[in-house]
């Protein structure tokens, strides 16, 4: 039996600019209308700037298909450049092609097949925490998912174990800059100045930038001095990347840009998916049922290997299904590189175009029952013939997210190895509240409750 998990309710009635604005001060999923889950294509009318959403199957895959006509908005650079620099994830052209073929290598599957055992041994240390807490109370899941989900980024790019006083640090300083920095673009959509939340954003991503900055300065002065052990990490691979066309490497600065990208991408992204399966499972303890008998006929009582990951689809699946609904990053933003007409709007040069995988993947003409958790879903022809077209947590096309097989091989093994150990129960006090920033978390956390097996 499945389940329609909570989400925030849409407005049926159009409303005043300023009623959008405070509406989307908070979270933008507040603004968003009914007939936006159902629209192809739509027009926000802002103060000197249209911004068009687009929610066409088809027109989605030819704009994220298109970094040439389509490269991504200024705004989302000026949003996260403070965190960000000028790293893949907001680069276009030339710059972004270069940093493409370097960062490359870093996630090739022979490099993922050695970071796995860093995973596991990282998943081990979050059993032994949980185990403290599994005796059926009720327990805020979002801080250790937050925490492992940062200790294997720490393990298996940089080679570090990351201490729990510096997780707490990282953790509010990325909550801090969430939050600001998804108000100064509210404040920039509607051309005002975003003077203070763009200092406190600036001001919570230096305080990310300091702590990996340090790590990446130590690790290149022990490779030009010839001292310290070799590292088979992710850092590694980028440090050690060689441009095909040109001979470049990255240079510090380029390594400091990066790292925070697979840091944000890698870290927040994540934790913020697990942190949702987590509560969707604990509605359906049939679904826990079936995926502890698929890890029991696969695994056993053994440690998890690499091997086992393609050998659990169910749990694949739930994860899956958790980034349809709540896929991590809430939307893309593109600009049209030319004046010209997509569907019936007059799109001109320069203008945000949003791509939503929140919405495509509500989509109500795309989705059968789009509001429902069912896992099962991607079994179903018609399930099959959604994910084609309308499901896109990764983005696509050339920009699709290089560490998509990275998040999935972590998600599994962390489900699986909770499932394994625990009965994961609801709370029945507890309904989570969706909030959109940079990514999509829960604004009064998410509540569980564990019992060892």
């Amino acid at each position: 039996m499945n389940f329609q998990p909570p989400y925030p309710k849409p407005h049926t009635r159009k409303s005043s600019f300023l009623l959008r604005f405070l509406r989307g001060w908070n979270s933008w999923i507040d603004v968003l209308f009914e007939r936006s889950y159902s629209m192809k294509m739509g027009k926000i009318s802002q103060p000197g700037m249209d911004i068009f959403m687009v929610n066409d199957a088809d027109w989605v895959r030819k704009i994220l298909g298109d970094t040439h006509e389509y490269p991504k908005h200024k705004l989302m650079h000026r949003m996260l450049e403070p965190l960000l620099g000028t790293s893949i994830f907001t680069t276009n052209g030339k710059v972004w092609e270069r940093q493409r073929r370097l960062v490359e290598p870093a996630f090739a599957q022979a490099r993922l097949k050695l970071v796995f055992s860093l995973m596991a041994d990282s998943v081990a240390g979050m059993t032994r925490r949980l185990d403290a807490v599994a005796d059926g109370r009720s327990y805020e899941v979002d801080g250790e998912m937050t925490y492992v989900t940062a200790d294997i980024i720490f393990r298996t790019i940089l080679s570090e174990n990351l201490e729990e006083s510096a997780a707490k640090e990282i953790y509010d300083a990325f909550l801090e800059f969430q939050h600001h920095a998804q108000r100064a673009m509210i404040l920039m959509i509607y051309r005002l100045p975003p003077v203070i939340s763009a200092w406190r954003s600036k001001r919570a991503a230096k305080k990310i930038r300091v702590i990996l900055s340090e790590i990446i300065a130590r690790r290149l002065a022990e490779r030009d001095s010839g001292q310290g052990s070799a590292k088979q990490d992710i850092l590694a691979g980028m440090m050690d990347a060689v441009d095909p066309v040109n001979g470049d490497r990255f240079t510090y600065e380029e390594l400091v840009d990066q790292v925070c990208m697979l840091f944000l991408a890698g870290h927040e992204t994540s934790a913020s998916a697990l942190t949702w399966a987590l509560y969707l499972i604990s509605q359906c303890p049939h679904l826990q049922d079936k995926m502890l008998a698929e890890i029991q006929e696969a695994v056993g009582d053994r440690d998890f290997e690499l091997s086992d990951i393609k050998s659990l689809p169910a749990v694949g699946n739930v994860f899956r299904e958790t980034l349809r609904l709540y896929p991590p990053v809430g939307f893309f933003v593109r600009e049209a590189a030319q004046s010209q007409c997509i569907r019936d709007k007059s799109v001109k040069e320069g203008s945000p175009i949003l791509i939503s995988p929140w919405l495509l993947h509500r989509h109500r003409t795309l989705w059968e029952r789009p509001d429902e958790f069912d896992p099962d879903r991607f079994d179903t022809q018609a399930g099959k013939e959604s994910s084609k077209c309308a499901y896109i947590p990764f983005s696509k096309g050339p920009r699709v997210c290089i560490g998509a097989a990275y998040a999935t091989q972590e998600a599994v093994l962390i489900l699986a190895s909770i499932v394994r150990r625990y009965r994961v129960e609801a709370d029945p006090g507890h309904v989570p509240k969706v909030v959109g920033r940079v990514t999509i978390r829960s604004g009064n956390g998410v509540r569980v409750r564990l019992h060892r097996r």
